[in-house]
């Protein structure tokens, strides 16, 4: 049987908002036909947030929040398409992801035998406009990304021209092109639902109980009201990427793909649209919203449906896709393969650089605050941040680090962080259980003694997880825990 691959990837996609997983009132049918023809995981899980340490960690299948903040690929990272690519799997990868080509995030595309993006999203700055205006925006948004995003929006007058339907119909040319052929992967990979939740109206006409009130690009630190006014047009723009997604499953259907295809759904991230009273995805400590994530896998070799409680991560992922081509995964990658009747692993680690580390065992949720006083580092040979280069500061902090073992021997900066996903912060320490709390309303780590066991069992896992991922020194110390407490 020859083998093909397609992934497909949305950013801040909120699970609580798909019928799969309990949503009545969202508009998602073709999620919902994708439901009944894949396993569904219900325990998947984050690693590292948000954007572009996910998807290193799609590439390399370890976490990547340990040791470095948002970043490029490094000279040392196995890159899963990379890998296919040498073993004679071509690569292609569409997408409207701009992240990819700014300083922080440059090293990804070029991974894949062939790439195409689709520009125009946020404030992605692919058209000029010298005079630019805040006329109509928001104040509250930032100057730069709001001025080009409002002009961008501008020159997409249908909805065949939005980003997202390019980027679809772009991999869905990609199959038509290559269907009769065998041995390749396809990513389509776009920023929807990412905010701004920019939407033809036509999505919003699903909702009309709701009302529209003119909030598409809440601001992170806005109270949870925005959050909730923002809920009509997230929703609308989860329908959209529900219409294009039933384009692809049409796609799907009509070549017979299914027979020799592995198809994955997944997503980096939620959001959180005032929940808990906060907005946004970097938001500590990792709630449900943002951290358990929908996952959906068809593989044709197993032909498994139904639901799994299996506990699975992002950096699973590249490992399944690599076993699926019958291709070794390189020794420094620690995901593991999803599928079959073996547990994946006995915990997850998830967490943002310099913020909350948190561990789960698929029922049980640990979130730990670290001490604002004590540092962290960015191992890094690609000293660059989401738009630049490392400030003189990080720089002139740098040494030589030598004793990583997944650096394949090479030297790498050690650079004390700082900038944007590296401010520490302390905060009291949160213990959910999923099962009698699935809302995350109760913090059980509250120092009573009923609870000191469980809270320290946690603990053990926790440590556990760092040891075995290669977490250094300074990350148990500024979390007050030892290696040794395993």
């Amino acid at each position: 049987m020859g083998l093909k691959a397609v992934m497909v990837m949305f950013d801040s996609l909120n699970r609580h908002f798909l019928p799969t997983y309990g949503c009545d009132w969202v508009h998602a049918p073709n999620f919902t036909r994708l439901e009944k023809r894949s396993m569904v995981y219900d325990n998947n899980f984050v690693g590292s947030l948000p954007c572009i340490p996910a998807r290193r960690e799609l590439h390399t299948g370890r976490y990547n929040f340990l040791h470095r903040s948002w970043g490029p690929l490094e000279p040392f990272d196995d890159s899963m398409p990379e890998i296919l690519k040498k073993n004679h799997i071509y690569t292609h990868i569409t997408t409207d992801h701009i992240h990819y080509f700014e300083e922080g995030g440059c090293t990804y595309h070029e991974r894949y035998n062939s790439w195409e993006v689709s520009r125009g999203q946020e404030g992605d700055p692919f058209k000029g406009d010298v005079k630019g205006s805040r006329e109509g925006i928001p104040g509250r948004l930032p100057y730069q990304y709001a001025v080009q995003d409002y002009y961008n929006r501008k020159l997409f007058r249908e909805e065949k021209d939005m980003p997202q339907s390019v980027t679809f119909r772009r991999g869905i040319e990609f199959i038509r092109h290559n269907h009769a052929e065998d041995n390749w992967f396809l990513t389509i990979e776009t920023f929807d639902p990412h905010e701004p939740f920019f939407v033809p109206d036509k999505y919003k006409d699903l909702y009309p109980d709701l009302k529209d009130y003119g909030v598409d690009w809440p601001d992170w630190d806005c109270s949870s009201k925005q959050g909730w006014m923002a809920k009509k047009n997230y929703a609308a723009l989860v329908s959209m990427c529900d219409a294009n997604l039933g384009k692809l499953l049409d796609t799907m259907d009509e070549y017979g793909l299914w027979e020799d295809t592995l198809f994955i759904l997944c997503t980096d991230h939620g959001y959180l649209l005032g929940e808990h009273g906060l907005v946004g995805k970097v938001q500590m400590p990792g709630y449900r919203q943002v951290c358990n994530t929908p996952l959906y896998i068809w593989n044709p070799k197993d032909r498994e449906t139904g639901r799994s409680r299996k506990l699975t991560q992002t950096i699973d992922i590249p490992v399944t896709v690599l076993d699926f081509f019958g291709t070794p995964k390189p020794a420094n990658m620690r995901g593991q393969v999803i599928g079959g009747n073996t547990p994946v692993r006995e915990g997850a680690l998830f967490g943002v650089h310099g913020l909350y580390t948190c561990c789960t065992d698929g029922r049980w949720i640990y979130m730990r605050g670290a001490d604002s006083e004590k540092p962290v580092f960015n191992y890094t040979l690609m000293p660059t941040h989401m738009h630049g280069f490392f400030s003189d500061d990080e720089l002139k902090s740098a040494t030589l680090e030598t004793a990583l073992p997944f650096t394949k021997g090479l030297p790498v900066l050690k650079c004390r962080t700082g900038g944007w996903c590296g401010n520490v912060v302390q905060g009291k320490d949160y213990l959910f259980d999923l099962v009698s709390d699935g809302a995350q309303e109760r913090n059980l780590a509250d120092g009573s003694e009923m609870m000191e066991a469980k809270v320290r069992e946690m603990q053990r896992l926790m440590c556990r997880l760092m040891v075995q991922n290669d977490a250094p020194p300074e990350y148990f110390d500024r979390l007050g825990l030892s290696p040794g407490d395993t």
